[in-house]
């Protein structure tokens, strides 16, 4: 059987999303290890001024690309950046890439999506719904495809207990409610997304979810498969630990607890934390493509690409950041690293208000007197909004079957079981979550170890503020009762006649 950079080699490879975290890790990933690999395509619309060229360029210069430049110094000569945008007709590419790209490509991975839980439902169907649409008008006049790769999201269907590997009939009728919201205003989206949206929680899982139905019927004929990762984490081990390169999701929370900005959590701490590493993921992807092509199925293949059906971890197993903070602690640090962990929104409240927003409100206070922007209350603000976002799958339990990424693991050739390892049952989950923790230190604040002494002194300076603290106010409250309680100066007089 024909292993994967055999498979890969010759081919075109057309990427959407090659700017976002799972985007990056897929694009150096088939180029380092599928080295025979002929084009990536690009898709990438302009932004801020910069024009798609100039974006790619920023996306190699990044660490992750590190490994690929010493293997392979003229690895760009085969990345070919593409105009495009999602939210324009023929997805804005002109005549003449359209007749590029179908007259060239070979496999396809459409990434692109906006993750935004709270994206306004007209916009989401656009990104994540309509967009699927016109990759497929694109896919069907291509010659010489051999594989679609969609990625969705494993919460696609959260309304159900149990998600099996196929695709479930949508909520609504997708091309109604997508000819509806193109005549209503923005405050009657806004008014009735609650009541479309039903069991879900967000924009988002709703409209990936319809995103998979229009992507089997409106596929129909083409070859497709569909990968559904969980909560998407740093690096496991390719092509280096702990790299990550956003606030998104779970790796913000991360970085809110380390700073000390996230004093409490909504979480059941015996619910599952489905975390799954970017490069297994990526593999995943990868190794997926390989499957479709070499097994060609008769119906679309669906890959819950999940780490709890394997190996699976506890919120619980996840307090072990807060020492790996004080082991390593962030320069930005506000506060030690500390965490309660509550499955009452109420109690969050109470512990953020106290722990997070009153020393936000007077450090403000501080910034202000001295002439400067005040801000602190403000992040305070957006990291108890992320919180309050994500507890509805902090608090709810799901059952993915796998067996469809069972069979794709065991069906690898052994000469891809290292470099597109598809097994999670190695996994440490406390060597990981340590990594992952000091990757948000030097990958996303980008914050040098070599500075690591003067964080420490930093957190030990936070330690004895607060010890201080404490000291002042007890002292200050039993002062308060001596004066005002005859019970507490006999309870005095008794310890100091003890003690003396």
């Amino acid at each position: 059987m024909a292993t994967i950079p055999e498979v890969y080699a010759g081919k075109s490879v057309l990427i959407t999303g090659a700017t976002g975290f799972i985007g990056k890790v897929l694009v150096e990933k088939l180029l380092r290890c599928c080295p025979d690999v002929k084009f990536l395509y690009l898709l990438v619309r302009p932004k801020a001024g910069q024009p798609p060229s100039t974006r790619v360029e920023e996306l190699i210069k990044c660490r992750l690309f590190d490994k690929l430049k010493l293997e392979q110094p003229n690895f760009e000569d085969k990345i070919i950046a593409v105009s495009s945008d999602m939210l324009e007709p023929k997805l804005g590419l002109n005549e003449e890439n359209t007749n590029i790209l179908q007259q060239n490509v070979n496999m396809v991975f459409h990434v692109a999506a906006t993750v935004k839980f709270d994206e306004k439902l007209d916009l989401s169907l656009k990104l994540n719904v309509m967009s699927v649409q016109k990759m497929l008008r694109l896919c069907q006049g291509m010659k010489q495809l051999e594989v679609f790769v969609h990625v969705s999201t494993a919460y696609a269907n959260c309304d159900r207990s149990h998600i099996d590997e196929v695709v479930y009939p949508p909520p609504v009728d997708p091309y109604k409610l997508m000819y509806s919201t193109e005549w209503m205003s923005d405050e009657m989206i806004t008014m009735l997304t609650p009541k479309i949206i039903g069991n879900r929680p967000n924009t988002y899982t709703f409209t990936k979810s319809i995103a998979e139905y229009v992507f089997v019927e409106e596929g129909a004929g083409l070859p497709l498969c569909i990968v559904r990762p969980s909560i998407v984490g740093a690096t496991w081990k390719d092509p280096f630990p702990g790299w990550i390169d956003n606030y998104n999701g779970i790796s913000g929370l991360f970085i809110a607890t380390g700073t000390g900005m996230l004093r409490a959590v909504i979480a059941d701490a015996d619910t599952v934390a489905d975390l799954t590493p970017v490069d297994y993921v990526v593999n995943m992807m990868i190794g997926a493509g390989w499957h479709t092509i070499i097994h060609k199925p008769n119906t679309v293949p669906i890959y819950n690409c999940v780490s709890s059906a394997t190996n699976p971890t506890r919120y619980r197993d996840c307090n072990v950041m807060i020492d790996y903070y004080q082991k390593t602690p962030l320069e930005s640090t506000f506060r030690r690293p500390y965490v309660y962990w509550t499955s009452h929104p109420w109690v969050f409240s109470y512990w953020n208000f106290i722990g997070c927003k009153i020393p936000c409100m007077v450090t403000d206070l501080c910034l202000k007197l001295i002439g400067k922007k005040p801000r602190m209350v403000r992040v305070c603000d957006r990291i108890a909004k992320s919180m309050y976002t994500l507890k509805y799958f902090t608090q709810n339990d799901w059952v993915w079957s796998n067996r469809n990424c069972e069979a794709l693991m065991n069906a690898l050739p052994d000469a891809d079981r290292k470099d597109f390892f598809l097994d999670l049952r190695p996994l440490d989950w406390n060597e990981y979550l340590e990594t992952y923790c000091v990757g948000t230190k030097q990958y996303v604040l980008n914050e040098d170890l070599a500075a690591l002494p003067a964080a420490k002194r930093h957190i030990m300076k936070l330690r004895n503020i607060r010890w201080v603290f404490n000291t002042v106010v007890l002292v200050a409250l039993w002062r308060v009762l001596i004066a005002k309680s005859e019970l507490a100066r006999n309870t005095l007089d008794l310890v100091l006649n003890l003690s003396f």
